[in-house]
């Protein structure tokens, strides 16, 4: 699998591509992400493909393009629906309000590690609760990180109290309502910006997953954690419809057969082990680690979570979306996924 970075100019121009003399695949399939290219995350994400090339005997060919090489992370999964990348994976909170449904697994409580989160968030797109949002893109499989922490330089954050004045990254309108509901003032930064915000001190702490906190050097600049299990992102990797449309029959049956939960999982299970290399690093730099008794639902806690949840929750109700529905099967799926 070629895992190249290439002028953008030139790979849109490059468009699907049927075999020629340069590349004996029949399908050139193009995939965006934002990770960096050297994370834990990308290179499972990268599996993904060779899996794809090894099993349609090299028919398939796939190309990574991480790093926002192709696509900003804001801007990836309208890049996969316009054709400019062929697949792609992204943070469903990134674009604001077009996800909502989708978003509810973010909401303290429902996920207890990545692979649990993963099995809900697809078992949900599988029963159909999800389908209204992703009309205009082919779904391979989502997946969600572990539980989400406070990361922040200088000073310890034991109580929501000591959130208040501090400008914390959030990844997501749902997280920074949390944040916010705590005392914090959250600020809205995609991940590949963050190293250099709070190097420059407009930020002071990010609320990550501890996977998160190794593959963006965010360790480098953090020494003090609270691990209180905020919330945590789910994800979606698509595909252009027109793309696997024009794929042979038997082809498509190869992505078919990569698509759905056993992805799923496996990209969740790939964060809960990059979790302890995360947290592992902390500990051999010395950094103080807060760790919340009984996590959200501490009493300093969850009162606050518990309404902003509420709020999320009944808001979307309003909008005619059956938020109340998905979060009740949201939390049914949780114990299930768990068992």
């Amino acid at each position: 699998m070629k895992n190249k970075t290439r002028l953008l100019s030139l790979v849109a121009a490059a468009g699907f591509s049927i075999s020629g003399a340069v590349n004996a695949a029949e399908v050139d399939l193009r995939f965006a992400h934002f990770w960096p290219a050297n994370s834990g995350i990308a290179k499972t994400l990268a599996t993904w493909g060779e899996t794809v090339e090894a099993e349609s005997n090299g028919r398939i060919n796939v190309e990574i393009y991480p790093s926002q090489t192709l696509a900003k992370a804001t801007q990836t999964y309208d890049s996969v629906v316009r054709g400019i990348a062929d697949v792609g994976a992204i943070i469903q909170g990134y674009t604001a309000n077009r996800f909502p449904l989708s978003q509810i697994v973010e909401l303290p409580g429902i996920v207890q590690t990545g692979e649990q989160g993963s099995c809900v968030l697809q078992k949900l797109y599988d029963e159909g609760e999800l389908d209204s949002e992703y009309q205009d893109a082919h779904v391979l499989f989502m997946f969600t990180h572990g539980p989400g922490h406070i990361h922040t330089k200088g000073k310890a954050v034991a109580k929501p109290e000591d959130l208040a004045g501090l400008m914390i990254r959030r990844p997501t309108v749902v997280v920074g309502d949390l944040l916010e509901g705590l005392g914090g003032e959250p600020v809205g930064l995609p991940a590949p910006d963050m190293y250099s915000a709070m190097q420059r001190g407009t930020i002071n702490g990010v609320t990550l997953p501890w996977e998160a906190m190794a593959s963006f050097r965010l360790n480098e600049l953090a020494d003090q954690h609270t691990q209180v299990g905020l919330y945590s992102l789910a994800f979606v990797v698509t595909m252009n419809k027109s793309t696997y449309a024009r794929m042979p029959e038997d082809l498509k049956k190869i992505i078919d057969d990569n698509t759905g939960m056993r992805w799923a999982e496996k990209l969740g299970k790939a964060y809960d082990e990059l979790d302890l290399v995360g947290v592992q690093q902390a500990k051999e730099m010395g950094h103080s680690i807060t760790v919340i008794e009984n996590g959200a639902d501490n009493p300093a806690w969850k009162p606050t979570l518990d309404r902003v949840t509420e709020q999320y929750v009944s808001g979307l109700s309003a909008q005619g979306l059956p938020a109340g529905q998905v979060f009740e099967r949201a939390q049914v799926l949780s114990k299930a996924c768990g068992a």
